[in-house]
């Protein structure tokens, strides 16, 4: 038997899809540029069409998420961000048009104050400590898939090399055998796991 939530899904993607084409290149959508073709990456996005239905990847190296990790925790424990506008206020430059106007041309933003600095000089060194201690947490191969009104999102942490144009296809092609179940998160990176 259906599940018509799911039924219902799956013809709002196909419409959103038809509505709104995407810009694929060789079959792929790749929001992002690569200057450095060599470099690799600790995340990446690609997104390509299954079964007339977007697929959008969100892909993290295990070592980012354990960086991540530690971020958050290195913002825990300086406690509070203080609570200064500085940065978000901004000076308005005005440029004379006509005889009775004028508009706007440049803004300039006031740096951070001395209390901002500080802060981020105290979470920056809570971050080194917890690097140099390590923390307890373990990143791990996961994967998570949803169903959205313009497509299917997949949030895939892996161990894998990705480097420009020619990693994300990689990651698309193995993106594309998960979803399609030819193979498991388990047999692609058993013993693959990242601190």
């Amino acid at each position: 038997m259906k599940n018509p939530r799911y039924e219902r899904f799956r013809v709002l993607m196909h419409q959103f899809h038809r509505n709104h084409p995407w810009r694929l290149t060789n079959g792929l959508f790749i929001p992002h540029a690569y200057l450095e073709p060599d470099k690799v990456n600790l995340w990446d996005d690609v997104g390509f069409i299954l079964n007339g239905r977007r697929v959008m990847v969100w892909w993290i190296h295990p070592q980012a998420r354990y960086e991540d990790e530690i971020a958050r925790r290195a913002y825990e424990e300086a406690g509070p961000m203080p609570d200064d506008s500085a940065p978000w206020s901004e000076e308005k430059r005005w440029k004379r048009v006509g005889r009775s106007r004028k508009r706007a041309v440049t803004y300039r933003t006031q740096g951070w104050s001395d209390q901002m600095k500080a802060y981020f000089e105290r979470v920056d060194a809570i971050e080194e400590r917890l690097r140099q201690e390590g923390i307890d947490y373990e990143a791990r191969p996961s994967l998570v898939v949803r169903w959205y009104r313009w497509g299917i999102g997949m949030e895939l942490c892996a161990p894998l090399e990705v480097k420009g144009v020619e990693g994300v296809r990689v990651l698309a092609k193995m993106a594309k055998r998960l979803l399609k179940r030819y193979i498991t998160l388990e047999e692609s990176f058993l013993c693959h796991s990242h601190n």
